[in-house]
Order: structure tokens, then C-alpha cells, then sequence
């Protein structure tokens, strides 16, 4: 992990700096090519509200229905929505992987932009597409474009990790999260990181 947001923790958050010493350190990511970005949020559109093996095991599916596994906006068009729902999608991630597809090809959405674009910017041109709401938006920043300083509000695991680490007896508020989370900027990323690793300490 960046040895700048250990010593930022250190600093301004005792509770999650200790939690670092438990966990196994933290595998590098970086931000991808804007060539990746299509394929990237299909697999986040997949991916939405399952488990990650289950994810995992459908995307690889939808992989196989293009030649190569060459996946583009357009080949995504042609295929059949029956198709799409034989490998274990839902018919609104059938609709909203279309979608992604259709707006990407009338430039309704131009991906190339988006690593220029502010995190405000980029999530508003996302929930552009439906069945892309700010926590999808919010992984496409972390993990696709690589961005430090990014905390999803709307992530359950974050929202767990937090009420058991601090000690809330009860859901924590909006509120009182960001009080917590706003100590962390710049490495917000970074803090979510560790916090969805907390949840595997026993």
C-alpha cells in the first residue's frame, strides 16, 4: 500500500490504521485503458448485487458469446436478448447492458473522456445509462479509473465495516460516516480498501 496514506492513517485515524497491521497488504491496482473501459462497465453492470464468484462465473459466460472475447458495443447489440439471459443475467442487465451499448455507440456516453472528467463529472455522465447508479459509478472510479479519493456512501460492505470497527450500536447515519470518512481525504480509496478487508478479520 502507498506508504503516504499509512502515514496519513497513522496520523488522523487510530482505528483504521490498526486494522492495516491485521490484514494481508493490499495487491497494487492501477488505473485501465480507455480501450477496457466498455467491457469494464458491463462486467460492473453484471456484477451488480451478487456475490463475486457468482459475478465472476456469469461474466465469464457473457465473455463467451463474443469471438475472441472480443467484447464491443456493437457486437453486444447483435446478440439476441435471449441470449444474453441464457448466461444467467437478469432481463434488466440484459436491458441495461444494451443500453451501455447503444448510448456508447450514439455518443451519448463518449468513455474516452471520462479519465479527464472530475468524479462528479464522471458519475453524471454514467447514471446516464440505466442501471448505472452512483455505486457503479463510484467502483468505475476506483477501480477502473484508478482514482485515490473515492468513498461510496451506498456501499453495504463500507456501511458494515465501519458500524463494527467504530463501535455504533445501531446504522450509523450518513452523517455521522462522513465525519469519519472526510479525515481520510486524500486516500478515501485506500480507507475502502481496507475497511471491505476488515470484514474478513474474525
Amino acid at each position: 500500500m502507498d506508504k503516504k496514506a499509512i502515514e496519513h492513517f497513522k496520523k488522523v485515524d487510530a482505528i483504521l490504521h490498526s486494522i492495516i497491521e491485521k490484514i494481508e497488504s493490499l495487491e497494487k491496482w492501477t488505473k485501465k485503458h480507455p480501450n477496457d473501459y466498455f467491457v469494464e462497465l458491463c462486467a460492473n453492470i453484471i456484477g451488480q448485487q451478487l456475490s463475486g464468484k457468482a459475478a465472476d462465473t456469469i461474466y465469464t459466460r457473457f465473455e463467451k458469446l463474443f469471438v475472441g472475447k472480443k467484447i464491443t458495443p456493437d457486437k453486444v447489440l447483435k446478440i439476441p436478448d435471449e441470449k444474453l439471459r441464457g448466461v444467467g443475467m437478469s432481463w434488466s442487465k440484459v436491458k441495461y447492458v444494451k443500453d451501455l451499448a447503444q448510448k456508447v455507440n450514439d455518443k451519448t456516453l463518449i468513455l474516452d473522456r471520462l479519465d479527464k472528467m472530475s468524479d462528479i463529472k464522471v458519475i453524471n455522465e454514467l447514471i446516464k445509462v440505466k442501471g448505472i447508479g452512483p455505486w457503479t459509478a463510484e467502483m468505475f472510479l476506483m477501480f477502473t479509473l484508478g482514482r485515490e479519493d473515492v468513498f461510496s456512501h451506498g456501499d453495504l460492505g463500507l456501511r458494515n465495516a465501519i458500524k463494527k470497527l467504530y463501535k455504533f450500536k445501531k446504522e450509523p447515519t450518513k452523517t455521522q460516516i462522513e465525519k469519519i470518512v472526510k479525515k481520510w481525504s486524500p486516500y478515501k480509496t485506500y480507507a475502502s480498501r481496507i475497511l471491505w478487508r476488515s470484514l474478513e478479520i474474525k
